[in-house]
């Protein structure tokens, strides 16, 4: 009976949880996994700028038909402005205005997108007039020539030209001609436009294309520079480093041209950034509806209705438990032994960014130097607290002399050993040198590695697309973790570790049987 009320909460929370997913997954049409739906992308533009107590017009450039997807719908968030959409030529623009803005404003733009295997990567319109030749200067004109020329010579039609021109271009070692046009400190839209500028010597239109890398979750992005060339009947993109041809799969067009992206009256300071999310926005989205008709609040109060830099870091926080759950089950039902219980959490949050196996390595020689240290210092006599800050400080100069290190010897992956918490480190080390001094090396390696195995284990289960999906879309699921982490807190039972200990007892118990 002393358990009756802990088991009835468990109970509660775990019936919660399977109702709200049955509901979510029955009702509404929410898949159980990411592979059941299509590949959908969210991609958003936040605005900012400055009001200057007057009348402001704010215009700025969102895609029109962007090649390789689908539209599945768009929003406009800006309370108080009035809003208009423009088509100019192949770019399409939103204008807000509105009067007496003062102070900072932030207008969203937010598109849901899919990939449509139907739509062309390649763009026919607006069919563009040939350019004039430019007028070079004297050196500019001799070696415009020349290098087209050369690649005339070894090209076919106007696709063969352009990548063969931006070969020669991008070349490490490139010819006297070359090293005349390219500019080295230019940026990569002012080489672009020199590229454009080569071409118009050979009659070639062409224009730059604006692109968003959808690859991965993408916060405080921004727009790549693409090349596009006309051949007569369509245009032909090029990546303008390379010279591969085509726009990648991820990658969406927002406008073409040498239009402003942003073109702001009456206020100052504007600034465009980016973010995009991969997710099943499209299954969601006939989910939201289908809440909607039957007046369903559960999908409007979802994780899925904040904006997308919000969702891709509870993305990675709903993981969290997971890992917690990770280091319950092989601490009070296998036996390992770690450094506290959030420290192979943390650690394998860093992990992300290390990779395993580079993280593994890196962790396991900060420690190892960072006890060595800590060996030294114990032969100071300092007190506690003051042994602790002398600590953390070693830490965090051993963090950075491993990065510059590894910098130098070209394992750039040393570089994200500042991703480990540092105070989680420090009394790592702290903890383990005392184990040493109590119990021996034995058991302090024995905690070591225990730990450093249960955040690898806690980073598989954390970063596996089913269990990131689950804990993001169904995060009621949590409660599951929750009621099983409470029971848990009452085994009292034997552990793995413990039976393998006292197999010989065992096996004695059983032989008089």
């Amino acid at each position: 009976m002393k358990d009756l009320h802990l088991k009835t909460l468990a109970l509660f929370l775990s019936v919660v949880a399977i109702a709200l997913c049955f509901y979510k997954t029955e009702r509404l049409g929410v898949p159980l996994t990411p592979q059941s739906s299509a590949q959908v992308w969210t991609a958003e533009a936040t605005v900012r700028f400055d009001g200057q107590d007057r009348s402001a017009k704010i215009n700025l450039a969102v895609p029109k038909a962007p090649p390789g997807f689908s539209v599945l719908d768009e929003n406009f968030i800006s309370a108080g402005y009035g809003l208009a959409t423009n088509d100019l030529g192949a770019n399409r623009v939103v204008q807000w205005a509105a009067r007496n803005l003062s102070g900072q404003q932030t207008l969203y733009y937010r598109v849901v997108l899919t990939e449509d295997s139907d739509a062309h990567r390649d763009r026919t319109e607006p069919t563009p007039t040939y350019p004039d030749i430019p007028e070079y200067s004297d050196p500019e004109r001799a070696a415009v020539f020349t290098l087209l020329d050369s690649v005339r010579s070894r090209s076919a039609d106007t696709a063969s030209f352009a990548h063969e021109l931006l070969r020669r271009f991008n070349d490490p070692t490139p010819e006297a001609e070359v090293k005349v046009l390219r500019d080295e400190s230019s940026d990569a839209t002012a080489q672009v436009k020199q590229i454009q500028h080569i071409l118009a010597g050979a009659r070639i239109p062409s224009r730059i294309a604006h692109v968003l890398p959808l690859a991965g979750s993408l916060r405080h992005g921004s727009l790549t520079p693409w090349l596009e060339v006309y051949n007569g009947e369509r245009w032909l993109a090029f990546n303008p480093r390379t010279g591969a041809a085509g726009f990648p799969a991820d990658a969406l067009v927002w406008y073409s041209g040498d239009m402003p992206l942003v073109d702001i009256e009456g206020a100052d300071n504007a600034s465009v950034q980016f973010s995009a999310l991969r997710t099943s926005r499209d299954v969601m989205g006939l989910a939201q509806q289908r809440a909607r008709l039957i007046n369903s609040d559960v999908l409007e109060y979802s994780l899925l209705s904040l904006p997308i830099a919000t969702q891709n870091t509870y993305k990675i926080l709903l993981t969290v438990p997971l890992g917690a759950l990770v280091v319950v089950l092989l601490r009070n039902f296998i036996g390992l032994r770690t450094f506290g219980t959030f420290m192979p959490v943390l650690i394998a949050l860093a992990f992300r960014e290390t990779e395993l196996l580079w993280g593994c390595i890196l962790f396991t020689v900060l420690v190892a130097l960072g006890l060595i240290v800590r060996f030294y210092l114990e032969r100071l006599k300092l007190l506690l607290v003051p042994r602790l800050a002398s600590m953390l400080t070693i830490v965090i100069l051993l963090m950075a002399g491993v990065s510059v290190i590894s910098h130098k010897l070209g394992m750039e992956h040393g570089l994200s050993i500042a991703l480990f918490p540092m105070v989680i480190l420090a009394m790592t080390i702290e903890r383990m040198s005392i184990v040493w001094d109590e119990n021996g090396p034995k058991d302090a390696l024995l905690s070591g590695f225990g730990s450093l195995a249960v955040a690898a284990v806690g980073f598989v289960v954390m970063t596996h697309p089913l269990a990131e999906y689950l804990a993001f879309v169904f995060p009621e699921l949590l409660l599951l973790v929750l009621a099983f982490t409470l029971l848990a807190g009452r085994y009292t039972g034997y552990r793995v570790s413990e039976l393998w200990r006292f197999r010989a007892s065992a096996r004695a118990i059983t032989n008089k049987q």
